[in-house]
């Protein structure tokens, strides 16, 4: 539906219209030039560059008015309507190459210039070029021969596959083509701003390797028409045999190829220009020659040409070197030999020893074009395919039989490969490749979004009529051993369809030839552009050199890599064996046009808009499904190869190449599979068997936003190897108005410090007013729907002691209990910074758990999960229990034993008995500090200087009463049950024990109404602390990794420093501890 708009004037008494217009920028028509300043750096205009955030065109038009006066604020970031427009009409897509060279032209004109408007219509701009790179060398040379040898059904449906597939093609790329406007670069444009820098660099890169080929197919096309219909004598290499021929001929092709393609490299590097001006002459053969085909039809009618064909039997003969088709002559009343004879018997008498088959049979001629009313279309409907060196026959009477070891050396037509459909449908489609000209040339369209879809298709639907034309008429007015015949040996070396022309079959060879070198030339000076684009849009980290260029834009370097890969392909000489290569390449490409259109089409993205309205996603699929089928009928080898080369180069992009953005359909298509599989995740939770820590990380950073711990991603990288969700979050405090460039910069940092670790996942920072809400805000509403975390992983606060604000070791708690809260699993990594790099490779070692209370089966899941990564790898695991006075330990062992034997685990186990001591001194002293220095730094106003007097003399105090007494005091109190059980290092308490006894039994009696005082909780929490950690250390202090259960927090808040306290004296003595709380689910199963 049509949009209106209206303009409404509007005076302004303070400025008048046609002063505004006095001082324009002279370049306002360059405003989107590709490497200006305004791109992002990859040879695209940045979205916002030519119309929003743009103020470096319009410095000094700052806004007098009033009219707009509520706006004035807003002018420098966005610009009048009026600008708007102007800027858009003024739009130019030239490539930057394409200006430098205008420029360079015209040097010598005046300084300042304007860029014309591009003129050129759909007929001029698009039909023509189509059709100039459509028809070409296959059609003049292959055609007739594809004819004969696969008959007319099957060549018609070679055509319409190939046709099919190529009209598919082409709708869906007017459907990319009218989506906005095209820049110059054509289809590499659009199909990687379509399906993204991976697909569009590996798409790139076949299409570009496909036009090279073509380049390679063109020259031998040229120098094949050269040697063997325009002057066969200028041969190098001549064969003495029969035999050899062919590779007489490959040779030829070598070398005179070579010299050819060192040619028009020299004339594309020197004057691309004048390759451009002469484009219209070879069309104009091309033209001349389908015309002469046509009137020499008409004219078979009438009087068709001589053109005999000697057969001897009903086998073809090489009309080469004999001027009769006799094998006597009678000359002045004697019967004398001809040079038939010759060849075919060892002397010249008649009564010499001939070959028993010409002995047999006689020499007849038949007319190889008996026109078009002579019924021949009859014999030529079906398909004669055969093997190499099969004689080419015919249906006439014939004695003998084959003799293959004589018949080589004799000179009859013959196979010079093995044929069969698919080869031929490999051979033919490179004759309906071409349809990408009109889009390649979207620079110079004055609508292109009209232009591009009428003159796609219109030429296609020409040039598919005249090949279907063609297979009927060549079927209905050559013989068919003549068709069969690929080089016209049996009609003295004259090409084929030259034969049917009119009226000379020299119209049609140097029309050929003119055709294969100017498409041999349009090759050479396309795919080096193409090339110079896909470097230049930085995708490709390698190719990078191949951006660069002559000062006038020229790709030099471009030029010379395609001159050597167009050199592969002529060194296989054969232009039977190139054509599938460069099927297979050009197939790869429509295939992802194809696909670009489906997916575009199918996800309903609000740009996709486009102006050519008959598509449908069907028919793309269609399009994409016959590609790929038309890629294994060719050559399934081939094919494969063609993937693994894209696949390849997709790979090396996805994990070397520059990020981009373009907005194509693979992200939306990603964005659509992602919120399908979010919709289906939410529906139920994960079931035992699916569950694995899915990680939301807690960084600190320092002042300048770094990462303090990087150790703890590289932790996170070992724990998940790239599966499941990680997000690493961070929270700032402060206001996000004031703290938005903080934020950034955190979030910079921190997914950088992520691809150092090679950590694969999201970082999420969050600006809010107190840490603790941060915190509380990432664990609550970090991930969406079922992508959300299960755990949360943070390092321990090492300096929570020397912290002058309790906030810091509160937060931590806090995150305890909320994440408790959420039923999340926590990690907590003591001295990570001491934890193993990627790099690093532990050797044989252990992973040592704790397993004290069961919370889920956390502790066995994560050893097994890090030593699948290459650090942990050699590491063994360990599994302690711990088992108290009534417990049966044997019996614990064989049960533990059996459960990790159902849960798959390798692991060592044994069980620690723990003995009922009563409670020591030692630990009535560790918790009378304790609460002694909590209560002190409750009560009294410290100031700075004085808290951390108070703190180190307390400090000091509690290293002194490392001296303990006996495990058993006289006056101690009641004994208790270890729920949780912890003591200290042996070696250091019995080392202070011997050097201050006698201090510590006078401090044992002089405590003894404190200790009375104390609250029997933290006695009793302190003395298991103590008594598990004497356990931990003794049995685990030389293992690499030790899990531990995390003991909970207390519920009434004012234990917290208590609590810090304990987990300190758990911990104590460990180089490295992973603390883990389970999140109240359990998270590994026996069952399958």
């Amino acid at each position: 539906m049509p949009t209106n708009f209206t303009v409404v004037p509007v005076k302004d008494n303070t400025r008048k219209a046609d002063e505004s217009n006095e001082e324009e920028d002279v370049d306002d028509n360059n405003v989107l030039k590709e490497e200006d300043e305004g791109t992002t750096g990859d040879g695209v205009p940045k979205e916002n560059s030519p119309f929003i955030n743009n103020t470096d065109n319009d410095k000094g038009n700052s806004y007098d008015g009033t009219n707009m006066a509520l706006f004035e604020e807003e002018m420098d970031s966005n610009p009048m309507v009026s600008s708007l427009l102007n800027k858009l009409a003024n739009y130019t897509n030239l490539t930057q190459g394409a200006q430098e060279h205008e420029e360079a032209d015209d040097d010598e004109g005046p300084k300042k210039k304007t860029i014309k408007s591009p003129q050129m219509g759909t007929f001029m701009g698009v039909y023509l070029p189509c059709l100039q790179n459509i028809l070409g060398v296959i059609l003049f040379l292959r055609l007739t021969w594809i004819v004969g040898t696969a008959g007319i059904l099957e060549s018609l449906a070679i055509v319409g596959l190939c046709c099919s597939c190529t009209m598919l093609t082409a709708i869906s790329m007017s459907a990319i083509a009218t989506n906005g406007v095209v820049p110059a670069g054509g289809s590499y444009y659009m199909i990687s701003r379509s399906l993204g820098p991976e697909f569009g660099g590996a798409v790139g890169l076949c299409f570009y390797l496909g036009t090279t080929f073509a380049g390679s197919m063109y020259i031998l096309g040229t120098i094949e028409i050269l040697l063997t219909y325009i002057v066969p004598k200028a041969a190098i290499f001549v064969a003495e045999r029969k035999e050899d021929e062919v590779d007489a001929l490959l040779n030829n092709m070598r070398v005179y190829g070579t010299c050819c393609l060192a040619l028009m490299a020299v004339v594309v590097f020197v004057g691309v220009k004048y390759v451009n001006k002469l484009a219209l002459v070879f069309l104009a053969c091309v033209i001349l020659s389908i015309l002469a085909i046509y009137a020499g039809v008409i004219k078979t009618i009438f009087e068709p040409p001589y053109f005999p064909v000697c057969m001897l039997g009903n086998r073809t003969l090489q009309n080469h070197n004999f001027d009769k088709c006799l094998k006597t002559d009678i000359v002045d009343n004697l019967t004398v030999t001809t040079q038939l004879w010759k060849l075919f018997c060892d002397g010249t008498g008649l009564n010499a020893t001939c070959n028993k088959y010409f002995d047999e049979n006689n020499v007849t001629m038949v007319q190889g074009i008996p026109g078009l009313t002579s019924g021949v279309i009859s014999e030529n409907m079906w398909s004669k395919y055969g093997p190499l060196g099969m004689l080419v026959e015919n249906k006439l009477t014939s004695y003998g039989g084959h003799d293959p070891s004589q018949d080589v050396y004799l000179p009859y037509v013959a196979n010079d490969i093995t044929t069969f459909f698919t080869l031929l449908v490999g051979i033919y489609f490179p004759s309906v490749t071409g349809i990408m000209a009109g889009s390649n040339r979207s620079g110079d369209l004055r609508d292109a979004q009209k232009s591009i879809p009428i003159g796609t298709i219109l030429a296609i639907a020409t040039t598919s009529f005249i090949y279907v034309t063609c297979v009927v008429l060549f079927g209905a007015c050559i013989e068919g051993v003549l068709l069969r015949d690929k080089f016209g040996d049996s009609v003295k070396g004259n090409l084929v369809i030259g034969t049917l022309s009119w009226p000379s079959p020299w119209v049609i060879v140097i029309g050929s030839f003119f055709s294969c070198c100017g498409a041999g030339l349009q090759s050479l000076t396309g795919a080096p552009r193409l090339l110079q684009a896909i470097a230049r849009d930085g995708i490709v980290p390698f190719l990078q050199v191949f951006g660069h260029g002559k000062a006038n834009g020229e790709p030099t370097w471009a030029l010379l890599l395609t001159a050597g890969i167009c050199e592969i392909g002529i060194l296989i000489a054969s232009l039977d064996a190139v054509a599938p290569i460069l099927s297979m390449f050009f197939l790869m490409c429509y295939l992802f046009v194809n696909l670009a259109c489906a997916v575009q089409t199918l996800l309903r993205t609000p740009n996709w808009r486009p102006r050519f309205k008959y598509y449908h996603w069907a028919l793309s699929f269609l399009g994409m499904s016959l590609c790929l089928a038309l890629m294994f009928i060719s050559s399934w080898y081939y094919a494969i190869v063609a993937m693994a080369i894209a696949g390849c180069i997709y790979k090396y992009i996805e994990y070397r190449g520059a990020e981009k953005e373009w907005g194509d359909g693979i992200r939306g298509l990603s964005l659509n599979a992602a919120r399908y599989a979010l919709i289906r995740l939410e529906e139920a939770p994960p079931h035992t068997k699916n569950w694995r820590p899915q990680l939301l990380v807690l960084l600190n950073l320092d002042s300048d936003q770094g990462v303090k711990h990087p150790r703890l991603l590289s932790f996170t990288t070992q724990l998940k190897a790239g599966k499941g969700l990680t997000i690493v979050g961070n929270v700032i405090e402060g206001t996000y108005l004031t703290k938005e460039a903080e934020a950034k910069k955190a979030e910079q940092n921190i997914k950088s410090s992520m691809s150092a670790e090679r950590t694969k996942g999201f970082c999420h920072v969050v600006v809010s007013s107190n840490l603790r809400d941060g915190f509380s805000h990432l664990i609550q509403s970090a991930g969406l729907g079922g992508m959300k975390h299960n755990s949360v992983l943070m390092a321990w606060p090492g300096t929570w002691k020397q912290s002058n604000d309790p906030q810091s070791w509160r937060n931590f708690i806090e995150t305890i209990r909320e994440t408790t809260a959420a039923h999340q699993a926590l990690l907590v990594a003591k001295n990570v910074d001491s934890f193993p790099t990627n790099q690093d490779r532990l050797g044989e070692g252990t992973i040592d758990v704790w397993w004290v209370v069961h919370d889920g089966g956390m502790l066995m899941l994560l050893p097994f999960l890090l030593r699948q990564h290459k650090v942990w790898r050699k590491c063994k695991m360990r599994i302690f229990t711990v088992a108290q006075m009534d417990d049966n330990s044997i019996q614990m062992k064989k049960d533990l034993q059996m459960f990790l034997y159902h849960l798959r685990l390798d692991a060592e186990v044994e069980v620690v008995e723990m003995q009922d001591n009563d409670i020591s001194a030692f630990t009535y002293e560790k918790t009378l500090m304790m609460e002694q220095r909590s209560q002190m730094l409750k009560q009294m106003h410290l100031s700075r200087t004085e808290r951390e007097r108070e703190a180190q003399l307390i400090h000091d105090r509690n290293t002194a009463s490392h001296a303990t007494i006996n495990d058993k005091a006289d006056s101690g109190p009641e004994r208790v049950h270890m729920t949780w059980t912890k003591d200290k290092l042996f070696t250091e308490r019995n080392r202070n024990r011997e050097c201050n006894t006698n201090v510590a039994v006078r401090d044992l009696f002089n405590m003894k109404p404190e200790w009375e005082s104390l609250n029997q909780s933290n006695v009793r929490r302190m003395h298991t602390a103590i008594k598990l950690n004497e356990v931990v250390v003794n049995k685990s202090q030389g293992a690499h990794l030790v899990l531990l259960n995390m003991p909970g927090p207390p519920k009434n808040r004012g234990g917290d420093e208590n609590y810090m306290e304990f987990l300190e004296v758990l911990l104590e003595g460990l180089n490295r501890a992973l603390l883990v709380r389970g999140g109240g689910r359990e998270v590994i199963t026996i069952y399958s």
